[in-house]
Formats: structure tokens, sequence, C-alpha cells
């Protein structure tokens, strides 16, 4: 039998090490928030062919209209003929320099006589003002604190036998440590925080939590009179019986979201690639703290626990 909790100290310093680069990236670039979640405005338009430069365009608006736009190739699927895709310009100015009517439509004209956009080209504007995103925002951390919470009660009650409290302590404190690592994620890498963050996360916690309930399901299946007093040899016992399928499920789960985010990059589908990117780093991560952090902190609270009952 592996020594799974014997190396706890390693695997804490693994996880102590990856969140440390998130925080540092998130201090050193900050967070890029969408505008979803900072309010603005978003164009997006249908461009003649996908030999237009993104660049100059941008240029040409921020000289025209002196706001900092920012001009992406983006793809998306011909309603009429699957097979085909669209060529996109996406178009994006933050919360303090929204564009009102004037300017929106000094952009179409702009991109009518110099870069050959049709009249009648498919587009789409999206406003947001900066109260309204500041309010979605709420309402996203209304929902994770929601599901944390709900989480702790079902752990708790259903796994009484083993201590429920703890072991819903540090199930969400091993699901905290997934939330560090996709923030850290979108941090270093400089994705925009907006609606998919939300759904990342959610998932996250969701695939991080059936994990560690597996392997609470062991340890309470294991505690029987044989292990009751030897908490190591329980702990690895469940650990190593867990093992093979938390690792199996997660490199399935995340070869399919591979597949995903090749299409998405091989087709610039940006909302796509904003999605799994993170995910997969998410899934990894769920599976990691599952394992090795949430089982390993249940083992050290119940040895506490134990001694200081012996003690007393």
């Amino acid at each position: 039998m592996r020594d799974y909790i014997g190396k706890r100290k390693i695997y804490f310093l693994i996880s102590a090490l990856i969140i440390l680069a998130g925080l540092l990236a998130a201090l050193f670039n900050g967070f890029q928030w969408d505008i979803q979640f900072e309010g603005g405005t978003i164009i997006k338009v249908e461009m003649p062919n996908d030999g237009f430069d993104a660049n100059k365009i941008e240029a040409r608006l921020r000289e025209t209209l002196g706001k900092n736009v920012t001009a992406q190739k983006t793809k998306t699927f011909d309603p009429d003929n699957q097979a085909e895709s669209i060529s996109m310009l996406t178009l994006k100015v933050t919360k303090n320099e929204a564009l009102n009517d004037t300017e929106m439509n000094l952009t179409y004209e702009l991109l009518n006589k110099e870069f050959g956009v049709s009249e009648n080209a498919e587009s789409q504007v999206q406003s947001v003002e900066p109260f309204i995103g500041a309010e979605l925002k709420n309402k996203a951390l209304q929902a994770i604190f929601i599901s944390i919470v709900l989480i702790i009660l079902y752990v708790w009650l259903r796994y009484s036998k083993i201590n429920g409290l703890a072991a819903a302590i540090f199930a969400i404190v091993a699901l905290l440590h997934d939330v560090l690592v996709v923030v850290g994620v979108y941090a270093i890498f400089k994705i925009p925080i907006n609606e998919s963050f939300v759904a990342a996360v959610l998932t996250i916690l969701g695939y991080s939590i059936n994990d560690t309930i597996v392997i609470y399901d062991r340890i309470r299946e294991n505690s029987t009179a044989k292990y009751r007093g030897d908490l190591k040899t329980l702990a690895n016992k469940s650990l190593g019986q867990s093992m093979t399928r938390a690792i199996n499920t997660s490199v399935t789960t995340i070869v399919s979201i591979l597949v995903v985010y090749v299409f998405a990059a091989i087709n610039n589908i940006a909302s796509l690639k904003e999605f799994t990117f993170p995910l997969m780093i998410g899934l990894v991560s769920g599976t990691y703290s599952s394992l090795f952090i949430a089982t390993p902190l249940w083992y050290i609270w119940q040895k506490k626990t134990a001694y200081k009952a012996a003690k007393g």
C-alpha cells in the first residue's frame, strides 16, 4: 500500500507554489474584466473575407473615435450552411469609453468606406451599463457562495460517521484551492473574466466535490473496527481505492474538452477557447485537490482530534 498521506507536505507545497504564481500574476497583471462584468460596448460585424487586418482597423478606430477600442478576428458558423464559417470582426470598448449612437454610426461608416464592409452586413451590438455589470458580478458571487453553503450542509449531514463537519470544511478548502488555481490561470494568461468564468468555476466545483465525495464514501465504508485505530492506513487505503477511478475519469473528461478547445482554436471561436482552457486546468486541479488536499487535511484533523480525546 502506497503512503499517500506520508507525502502530504509535498502535495501541499506543490499547491502553494501554483497558487502563489497565480496570485503574483494577479498582482502584476491584474484581471481582464469583460463587458458583462465591467460594462461597455461590443460590436460584432460580418466581414467580406478573412483577409482583413484587425490591428489596422483598431488603429483607425482609435484615431477616429479617440477611444480605447480593441479589435479581434473571430469566426461564427453560417446558419444556412454549418460546414462554412463567417469571418467576423469583434470590437470592444471599456466602460469608461462606451460608444454612443453617433460614435457607433461613425464606426459603421468607417468600416464601410475603408474596409469594404457591406451596409447590409450582419452585425450585433451589446452595451452594458457599469451598474448592470456590477450587479451581475454580485449575482455571480452569490451563486458561487450559495453552492458552497449547500455543499457544506450536504457533506456535513451525509458523512457524520467520519466527522461530517470536518469533512465538509476540508472539501470546501479543496474547492477554494481549485478556484484560486482557475483565477490564477485567468490572471497568468490574461483571459477576460466574463460569464464563461462563472460557468467554468461552477463546473469545476461540481466536478471536484464529486471526486471528494467518492473518497469520503470509501473512508466511511472502510471505517470498521479494523481501521478505526489506524487513521493513516484508513486514509491511504481509501485513496488507493479511489485513485484509478478518479484519474481515469479526469483524463476522459479532459480529452473530450481538449477536442473542443482544439476545434475552437482552429476556427478561432474565442468564447469556446476562453471557457475550455481554464476548465481543463480546473479539472486537473479538482482531481488533485480531492486526492491530495481534502483527504490529507481530514486525516490531520482526525488525528489531532483523536490525540486530544486520548489525552483528555
